[in-house]
């Protein structure tokens, strides 16, 4: 059997996908890559709320696996939506690296070092709202492209630090560059962050026990829960929604945020439950947050 897998054609994306082609060789030693270029990597001088619609970085790719040009498909699973097209399904989640948010700054500066009125490069809603959130003297602004991109963008503009997913650095061996590992007190991460999904055809039965080999079950319980979460309060990735769930001793404790985007508003709670119960946990802390006022919220910037 040759199994063709369908990635990004960033250079994260393929150390990502080159990564689950040698956990997958083991089962199967014929694999290729096919290169696939998104909505998302084809527009960068617009922010991704303004360019709408959900799955920048994922629907080409599915239009392939549709349309039987690719067999799996690999995503870094923040960037799949939580409503996947008809015929597709998630048939595994990887073991996740680090989940949350990370400070890299020209000087090695914490968030809380820097200067009033200091430049942090991000184009994530969820992101400038929690900085803005804990620090309303900060000044967030966009900043589009990969993550090598981001990183010259720091050292050439006049950012004084940006923000990216640990998860990224760590795969591409730059963990030195890190400046600050964020405490979710100071910022939850994306549901799904730091994790791989793999995507496939409902039906395929071979290639669904193929990739049953890479699947987590401590985090597919804890994602099921972020996403749960996210679907239930309507939102997407352009929506400052955060969310974190971690599974100890088959208890699995789900925190999450919803924010205003100029950061003035923040909602936070938990939850805990059953692993086995992930569904329903998520919808549960989404429900605890929407009789808190995180519809009003949501309302207010667009989202309801």
């Amino acid at each position: 059997m040759r199994i063709i897998i369908g990635s990004r054609a960033s250079q994260l994306a393929l150390i990502q996908a080159n990564w689950v082609v040698e956990q997958l060789r083991r089962f199967c030693p014929e694999i290729a890559i096919k290169k696939i270029k998104t909505k998302g990597d084809a527009i960068l001088d617009s922010p991704l709320s303004k360019i709408g619609g959900k799955g920048l970085f994922v629907k080409e790719i599915e239009d392939a696996l549709l349309n039987k040009e690719i067999d799996l498909a690999v995503h870094s699973m923040k960037d799949v939506p939580t409503d996947l097209p008809g015929g597709l399904t998630i048939g595994a989640v990887t073991e996740r690296l680090e989940p949350r948010d990370v400070l890299i700054s020209k000087d090695k500066c914490k968030l809380n070092e820097l200067g009033r009125g200091s430049l942090i490069g991000t184009s994530s809603p969820r992101r400038k709202a929690q900085i803005l959130a804990y620090r309303g003297d900060l000044k967030a602004v966009d900043l589009r492209g990969n993550l090598s991109t981001r990183l010259k963008k720091l050292e050439t503009t006049g950012l004084s630090a940006i923000v990216v997913a640990a998860a990224g650095l760590i795969r591409m061996g730059l963990r030195d560059r890190i400046a600050q590992t964020f405490p979710t007190e100071i910022m939850l991460p994306a549901p799904g962050q730091g994790a791989l999904g793999i995507e496939i055809r409902d039906g395929d039965k071979e290639i669904r026990t193929l990739v049953s080999n890479l699947n987590e079950p401590d985090s597919l319980a804890a994602i099921t829960a972020e996403r749960s979460f996210l679907k239930a309060l309507g939102g997407g990735c352009q929506v400052p929604i955060g969310a974190l769930g971690k599974v100890e001793d088959r208890t699995l404790r789900l925190q999450g945020i919803v924010a205003s985007l100029d950061g003035t508003r923040l909602l936070r709670s938990k939850v805990k439950g059953p692993k086995e119960e992930a569904e329903e946990i998520g919808k549960d802390l989404a429900k605890t947050l929407i009789n808190s006022g995180a519809g009003e919220i949501l309302a207010h910037d667009g989202q309801y």
